[in-house]
């Protein structure tokens, strides 16, 4: 599983990477995105469990009293997705509810990441999900394949003007990687394989990994 992880954070480094190319070629002003804007830190959005894998890994390491306020900060979440699914239950998955349940979650919901902090930073910025760190410019293909129509609204320029040999990236082939790596991880972590292991922060971060082991014995 170690290895998998690893690999998984070669290919979130690949993607930092090229976020930071075009924020750097982008003319001053033109892009919003920097350190401390948290925008779009806003709200339920679904990541993998490999993301969740992840963040788990970075919220281990914040201090006690920071690891209880951030969880205190989840269980009202829980407690309001629990009334809207009351079939959710542990390992808090969303694939076993209706599809345009959770795919579709209000977009007018402001209420902060719990892993946001006071001053507008990560609280484990270099163990975010990969939607965190695609969030804001197009994801073009090399082929001209968009997999993502949603821009950030707070800059200033339009980010298709940058240069497409800096813009256009190898997405499909970033994507099926990112599948295969989870297919790998669900296969170590539950004797299964698959793609379609999805949940929100706030719940990933309530996950007991133990219950993938108990289940099994």
């Amino acid at each position: 599983m170690k290895s998998t992880i690893a690999a998984y954070r070669t290919l979130l480094a690949e993607i930092d990477a090229w976020f930071e190319s075009c924020l750097q070629a982008a003319p001053p002003g033109t892009l919003s995105c920097r350190k401390g804007c948290s925008a779009c830190c806003r709200g339920l959005f679904d990541i993998t469990l490999l993301d969740a894998f992840l963040l788990r890994e970075g919220f281990a390491q914040l201090p006690a009293d920071v690891q209880a306020q951030v969880l205190a900060r989840c269980r009202p979440r829980l407690a309001e997705l629990r009334q809207r699914w009351p079939e959710l239950h542990p390992p808090y998955l969303l694939n076993s509810l209706p599809d345009n349940g959770w795919t579709e979650m209000p977009e007018g919901d402001e209420i902060p990441c719990p892993l946001l902090g006071n001053d507008g930073l990560c609280l484990v910025y270099s163990f975010r999900p990969m939607t965190c760190r695609l969030h804001g410019l197009p994801n073009i293909d090399l082929s001209g394949e968009d997999f993502s129509a949603d821009l950030c609204t707070l800059h200033s320029g339009n980010p298709h003007t940058l240069p497409a040999d800096v813009l256009r990236w190898h997405f499909r082939e970033t994507f099926t990687r990112e599948f295969t790596l989870l297919r790998a991880f669900t296969l170590q972590l539950t004797g299964t394989p698959t793609s379609e292991a999805d949940t929100f922060i706030p719940l990933a971060l309530l996950v007991d990994y133990g219950y993938f082991v108990r289940s099994e014995e």
